[in-house]
């Protein structure tokens, strides 16, 4: 998971480099830890992970390899069957993450707070159908 985070900031020009792998690694641990991780897999391989914390999707990545494979939506749909309502960051200059959004039901609520990053995003929600 760490690696698939680190080789994120090193395949964007937009994106800077803000971690070490060392760094990313930890940072997954902290997440599995907490317990908030789902993975995907594709030949027993990890392909890509969603960290959530209640309500709010706190990561979504997948490999490059596995993109366009179902890995994303996949774990979207998981984290939709555990909650009826969730939000994220999604930056503005990653539109191939924005339109996959937008294509998973979510819509943008507003503008999101700056993080370490320094980019700025958007918030965007999903809402589940109520009864």
């Amino acid at each position: 998971m760490g690696e698939i985070l680190w080789r994120f900031q090193h395949q964007h020009d937009w994106m800077p480099v803000l971690y070490s792998l060392g760094e990313c690694v930890t940072f997954c641990r902290q997440m599995i830890e907490r317990g908030w991780c789902t993975v995907a897999e594709i030949a027993g391989e990890i392909s890509g992970f969603l960290a959530r914390d209640a309500e709010e999707i706190c990561a979504l990545y997948v490999a490059t390899a596995a993109q366009r494979r179902g890995a994303g939506h996949a774990l979207l749909d998981h984290a939709k069957g555990e909650c009826g309502r969730l939000h994220l960051r999604c930056v503005e200059p990653n539109t191939a993450a924005r339109r996959f959004y937008a294509a998973q039901g979510f819509a943008v609520s507003g503008p999101a707070e700056r993080k370490e990053d320094d980019l700025p995003g958007f918030t965007y929600v999903w809402q589940g159908a109520t009864a």
